[in-house]
């Protein structure tokens, strides 16, 4: 039988900020922004599209959940949220988690485009 792989998520230890049944939200270790946090499912599941339709429901309850969170904490101006699916689209840990990132104004330039500048060529447009 292969040995088990270290899961940051499944063997971590952070603390757990909102949690219900099948999913639970804790604050990224290496954050793009104050604030910023991961929503991750209980059971290890590599990709989104691999969740259960409860599953999914769960991470959306703590999405809001999370927002409020942070908006307490830290008062950010706006948020972008998303996933990586598969190491091409960036995922590095093989377990599935989305991403709360609260956004400031003045955190960059131009944010027009937001999530679209995980291609940068393509982040701009009329």
């Amino acid at each position: 039988m292969p040995e088990k792989k270290f899961c940051p998520f499944c063997d971590g230890d952070d603390e757990r900020i909102v949690k219900n049944n099948l999913a639970f939200a804790i604050y990224d270790t290496n954050p793009a922004s104050p604030g910023h946090a991961l929503v991750v499912t209980k059971r290890h599941i590599a990709e989104y599209f691999d969740a259960s339709r409860e599953e999914k429901l769960a991470i959306l309850e703590l999405i809001d959940e999370m927002k409020q969170a942070i908006d307490k904490k830290y008062m950010p101006d706006a948020y972008n949220i998303g996933v990586n699916i598969g190491e091409i689209a960036g995922q590095s840990v093989p377990h599935i988690h989305i991403h709360i990132i609260p956004r400031y104004k003045g955190d960059v330039d131009d944010p027009r485009g937001g999530v679209r500048g995980v291609i940068p060529k393509k982040q701009k447009y009329n």
